[in-house]
């Protein structure tokens, strides 16, 4: 990527970045800073005990959620959301559930709070096709409420499946509600970035971030987005290296 296509995506994110003439751009230099010294948290617990969804491959998986009727959200959506990218990435994103948008398009990230994931992601040199994007829900609760206990975890097991398929090196879970629904926590966002946590019985390593939506809302926490981006590519850099970064 060019230096001018990443300044532009940067700025999208409210990120000034200062650089000195004739030098290449660092992303990491950069007025928010390195990010903040690597903690390592208390692993997850594990995922629940796995159903039929847990032998099946793409295709038949895909099928399985696109039929799914196991709560009452398949009443009104439009369709279901399955996921979308890359299939061997060592990078995934997990949302919390389909919006309006997504519900019409089929596609996770499609909004404006999609738009922003986006250029988040080519600030960081990826596209959409690098990584792999799922959310905890599949089907849109109705008016974007908050999905319910009881919903999540009927979709669980197609996301633990997911995950497996994709074996990525690193899981972002983008905002607070994707965040405590996988890590199965109520902890507030704030304690919960920063740090790398374990993901179910395989440890999948997993990093925090906003959502986009909040960052849309709230354009003075895009600085502290950009914090979480560099602290994940530091974490991934470690995990490729073959560091351990959890207990």
């Amino acid at each position: 990527m060019t230096d001018t296509r990443r300044l532009a995506y940067l700025d999208a994110l409210g990120v000034d970045v200062y650089v000195r003439r004739g030098l290449e751009l660092a992303p990491e230099v950069t007025r928010a800073g390195q990010p903040a010294p690597m903690e390592l948290a208390v692993p997850a617990p594990a995922f629940a005990a796995p159903g039929v969804e847990a032998t099946l491959d793409w295709e038949p998986l895909r099928a399985m959620v696109s039929a799914c009727t196991r709560c009452s959200l398949h009443e009104t959506r439009t369709q279901a959301v399955f996921g979308v990218g890359n299939r061997s990435a060592k990078w995934m994103f997990i949302g919390e559930a389909p919006g309006a948008d997504e519900d019409r398009q089929g596609e996770p990230f499609v909004g404006r709070a999609g738009q922003l994931l986006t250029s988040m992601l080519k600030a960081m040199g990826f596209g959409r096709d690098d990584v792999y994007i799922a959310n905890v829900l599949k089907c849109r609760p109705p008016g974007n409420r908050d999905p319910k206990p009881e919903e999540a975890g009927q979709c669980r097991g197609y996301l633990e499946r997911q995950i497996d398929l994709v074996a990525p090196t690193l899981i972002v879970a983008v905002g607070r509600i994707a965040a405590q629904n996988l890590l199965a926590t109520d902890t507030a966002l704030a304690r919960l970035r920063g740090k790398v946590h374990a993901l179910g019985t395989r440890g999948w390593p997993l990093v925090v971030t906003y959502h986009p939506a909040y960052l849309l809302r709230s354009p003075g926490e895009k600085r502290k987005a950009w914090q979480d981006l560099l602290f994940a590519r530091q974490v991934f850099a470690r995990l490729e290296a073959g560091e351990r970064v959890l207990p």
